[in-house]
């Protein structure tokens, strides 16, 4: 049974490899862990009312977490009903709040992207491509002008690019803006998290597999990209884990779910440090008052307190 546990400070270590890091991270800062026995955590997600909203993608169920420690489901079969085999990735996976105080959810087993309102009903908000649907939207994010970005790996499908189910050729990158959807990447085998740098210039995307790596492309005016360029590439490193979901600090410094932990890289790639959990990270968010870093990570979930603030959410 999943359950919630007292909070664990002193988890983990940060290991330190530019001194750029103790800016950003002091060097008393401590790794907690606020709840666990969860199946893979993900999509955090802070709301001003001082709760914490949570996806467990194999566990198919959408959490809140409240300060007090209390966990609470909030929506059960959360990426759709399903009778996939235990242990498919076919739950609720990354979320983001909307301008209306609605959240956005993407969903692996419906292969879509979700609204849901503050009394809970869920609506459709995208779930095709030029009529073919989508592999499984897995993160997302908005530009200020409104438009959403978001990635489309085929982690949900059972077979992945094998699947009889899957209909579009490639694993992209849309935007959707004013009702309409567009690729603006088509060439990542896995492309996961996604990102904005702080004036909006850079759009920031990981790739899982086969080549574990962030990218980093210039913003059109158009809101299309370009000029795509690998800001970091973990892809010989031999830890668990993946290029996964990320966030900025308000200084541009990025910090990304990957092989053995959260990776700390500076606007130009280098690489400042590394958050080390007990548990591989999936993704990460900004909460409490803005220098507080939540992070899901498999089975549980950690936070660890900066010196720096996040890059702050538009909703």
């Amino acid at each position: 049974m999943n359950h919630a546990i007292g909070s664990e400070s002193g988890v983990g270590n940060i290991v330190r490899t530019d001194k750029r890091l103790h800016s950003l991270i002091p060097p008393a800062a401590r790794i907690e862990k606020l709840a666990g026995g969860f199946q893979f955590t993900e999509g955090p997600l802070w709301f001003p009312a001082g709760y914490l909203w949570f996806s467990d993608v194999i566990g198919n169920v959408v959490r809140q977490w409240s300060p007090d420690g209390k966990v609470i489901e909030i929506l059960p079969n959360g990426g759709g009903e399903t009778k996939a085999p235990p242990g498919s990735f076919v739950g609720p996976n990354g979320m983001i709040a909307g301008k209306d105080g609605a959240v956005l959810l993407c969903q692996h087993t419906n292969r879509r992207i979700v609204r849901i309102s503050k009394d809970r009903q869920v609506t459709s908000v995208i779930d095709r491509y030029e009529g073919k649907r989508l592999n499984s939207p897995n993160d997302l994010v908005y530009k200020s002008d409104g438009a959403l970005y978001f990635t489309d790996p085929p982690y949900g499908l059972l077979d992945q690019d094998d699947d009889p189910l899957k209909e579009l050729p490639f694993n992209g990158v849309f935007r959707l803006f004013q009702g309409k959807l567009r690729l603006v990447v088509d060439d990542l085998t896995r492309p996961n998290g996604l990102a904005f740098s702080p004036d909006e210039k850079y759009l920031y995307v990981a790739n899982s597999e086969k080549r574990k790596i962030w990218m980093r492309y210039e913003v059109r005016a158009d809101g299309g990209v370009e000029k795509g360029k690998v800001l970091f590439d973990v892809t010989s490193s031999t830890e668990s884990g993946l290029p996964d979901g990320m966030k900025l600090d308000a200084q541009g410094n990025l910090y990304c779910a990957g092989p053995g932990g959260v990776w700390v890289l500076s606007p130009e790639g280098d690489h400042l440090g590394t958050i080390k959990l007990p548990e591989t990270p999936a993704n990460c968010n900004w909460g409490d008052d803005g220098r507080t870093l939540y992070i899901t990570a498999e089975t549980g979930l950690y936070r660890i307190r900066l010196a720096v603030e996040g890059r702050k959410a538009l909703y």
